[in-house]
C-alpha cells in the first residue's frame, strides 16, 4: 500500500485530519501536485476505510475502494488505469478483473462493485469524502471532481 505523508501540506496544519464542511466530512489525501497521472495512491479514510485515488491523464480524479473484492487484498491503488470504450477503468493487479472508475461496477461480473468516493480539490489538496458516493435514483453516481 502506498502512503503519502501530508503533515507539511495539510490544510489544517495538524497532520492527517478530516475537514468538516458542515454537511460532509472530507479526508485530505495529498497535494494535487504529488499525484502522477495514471498511477494510483492508497488513502486511509478516518482510520477505517481504504480508497484508491487516481489522477487520469485528462486531469480528472477518481476514488474507489482499495480492497479487491475477489482477492480480498488492499491492492486496487496498484491497478492499471486505462479506458474501455471511453469509460475510465482500473484493472485489479491480482486476478485482472476490470472495474469502472465512474461507478465502481466490475465489467467482468456486474454483480460485484467497488465503493466509489467523491473527490475534490480544496486549497490545492486532494480530499476524499469519508463515505461512499450516493447513487441517484437513476443509478448514476455523484459528480467526480476534475482537477
Amino acid at each position: 500500500m502506498t502512503v503519502i505523508e501530508t503533515r507539511a501540506h495539510n490544510v489544517t496544519g495538524h497532520g492527517r485530519e478530516s475537514v468538516n464542511d458542515g454537511k460532509l466530512e472530507w479526508t485530505s489525501a495529498c497535494p494535487l501536485s504529488h499525484l502522477i497521472p495514471g498511477r494510483g495512491v492508497a488513502v486511509l479514510i478516518r482510520g477505517v476505510e481504504q480508497a484508491a485515488l487516481f489522477l487520469l491523464e485528462d486531469g480528472s480524479l477518481y476514488a474507489v475502494g482499495n480492497i479487491d473484492p475477489f482477492g480480498r487484498a488492499a491492492v486496487m491503488s496498484r491497478g492499471l488505469v486505462g479506458d474501455r470504450a471511453g469509460e475510465p477503468i482500473v484493472v485489479s493487479p491480482l486476478l485482472k478483473q476490470v472495474f469502472s472508475l465512474a461507478d465502481g461496477r466490475c465489467l467482468d461480473d456486474e454483480s460485484v462493485r467497488l465503493p466509489v468516493y467523491d473527490v475534490r480539490v480544496w486549497a490545492g489538496v486532494v480530499q476524499v469524502h469519508s463515505g461512499s458516493a450516493a447513487h441517484s435514483a437513476d443509478g448514476s453516481d455523484a459528480q467526480i471532481a476534475s482537477a
